[in-house]
């Protein structure tokens, strides 16, 4: 199956633009993914105007969008088409054209005599570039939870065994009625940028896991964190974190937003100190600290965004008391200030998924999310304004930017 995307205006976005003295070289690409398709919003580095190329995948539900770091050009979507089920799409040429997967993420067989049930992937949900070293290697979080690995840019993908055939992890998976409402996901996959053989992911639920052998074996990174209340904390299964992040410019700090609150892991080198701080209890009690992203600074590692939503009992998953806002903290998790000049005042019932926030790395960073309503935001000056991009788009489910040559 090959698909190749049309233009929604009569713009061209890769089009020749002249340039000031004054004018950034830098060029952005926004990589946004929804429920029924994919969009590219285009501009220069002041983000003044943007320039839209979509749909892509018109009808196609679409988990995530990638550019590959490494060479500028590969994209990567994680998609579950209408009648041929979960695939992973491939273009190298920045969207113009698309492959299909030959060998899409797919569940080997159990073997002869196991006990565990054989599962079927329903979608790739989270995609995330191998380390710069390794230039071809690619790994996808899937729901049913799985893991897996692709060596050639994306076209083949292979099972890791010691993920989704561990006995011990199928039960920490638990079943499909312990996730999300559409399925539980494997997510937030990591690869810590000084090691391509120290990686993280999160499953919810199913707690976080550590890798120090490239995925040959792991350990859980569950100390501190706190569960529904009712449940035993030391039950893996029980443990639902959100998203996770790693700084970039101090690998040993995590970030995560989890089920329950908002937290931080400084990483020592000693296991007793492998302990999570919930760093979200300073947050505004009639806000909360539940929420679904976590962004990080791209140099600054006190620095860090989170996106509210109401966690009732019922979970209504909308912004707290209809008024959305992002919160930052610029040391830690010891203050959090909100930001919301500029988004709707009242009555918006929205809320943001769990890769739908994200930040560029200009010198002043901007933040960009989509909301479940299908408004496309950034938030200038770090957040402190916000300016919408595009409505009516369908439910979006992720928000990448990426740095284009």
């Amino acid at each position: 199956m090959s698909q190749t995307s049309a233009a929604a205006t009569a713009k061209k976005p890769g089009a020749a633009r002249a340039r000031s003295a004054s004018s950034p070289a830098t060029r952005l690409l926004l990589m946004v993914a929804t429920r029924k398709g994919a969009w590219f919003f285009h501009s220069d580095g002041k983000r003044k105007s943007w320039t839209v190329d979509g749909p892509h995948f018109l009808g196609h539900t679409i988990s995530h969008l990638m550019l590959d770091p490494r060479d500028g050009r590969t994209l990567l979507a994680a998609a579950k088409t209408g009648h041929l089920g979960p695939t992973i799409f491939r273009s190298t040429n920045l969207g113009r054209s698309w492959k299909e997967a030959t060998q899409p993420p797919a569940f080997a067989a159990p073997s002869a005599g196991s006990s565990l049930p054989g599962r079927s992937v329903d979608h790739s949900f989270w995609l995330t570039p191998g380390h710069a070293s390794e230039p071809g290697t690619w790994y996808v979080g899937t729901s049913p939870q799985g893991l897996f690995r692709s060596d050639d840019g994306g076209e083949r993908w292979a099972p890791l065994a010691s993920v989704n055939d561990s006995a011990q992890f199928r039960e920490w998976m638990g079943s499909a009625q312990d996730g999300t409402p559409d399925g539980p996901k494997l997510h937030s996959v990591i690869v810590d940028p000084r090691d391509p053989q120290h990686l993280y992911f999160g499953m919810s639920g199913g707690g976080v896991h550590e890798s120090r052998d490239g995925g040959a074996s792991w350990s859980t990174l569950v100390q501190g964190m706190e569960v529904v209340g009712g449940f035993d904390p030391s039950t893996i299964t029980f443990h639902d974190p959100h998203c996770l992040r790693i700084c970039p410019t101090q690998p040993d700090r995590l970030y995560q937003q989890n089920h329950c609150g908002i937290y931080r892991l400084d990483r020592t080198g000693r296991a007793k100190d492998d302990v999570w701080q919930r760093i979200g209890r300073k947050m505004p009690k009639r806000v909360g600290d539940i929420g679904f992203p976590m962004v990080v600074h791209p140099r600054d590692p006190d620095t860090a965004w989170v996106f509210p939503m109401d966690g009732q009992d019922v979970w209504p998953r909308t912004a707290p008391g209809g008024q959305p806002a992002a919160y930052i903290t610029r040391n830690a998790g010891k203050t959090w200030q909100r930001l919301d000049q500029g988004l709707p005042e009242s009555q918006a019932w929205w809320t943001i998924k769990r890769q739908a926030m994200t930040v560029d790395a200009q010198a002043k960073p901007a933040l960009y999310l989509g909301t479940t309503s299908g408004e496309l935001w950034i938030g200038r000056e770090e957040g402190a304004k916000w300016q919408n991009i595009a409505r009516h788009l369908p439910e979006i489910y992720a928000v990448e930017v990426a740095e284009l040559a």
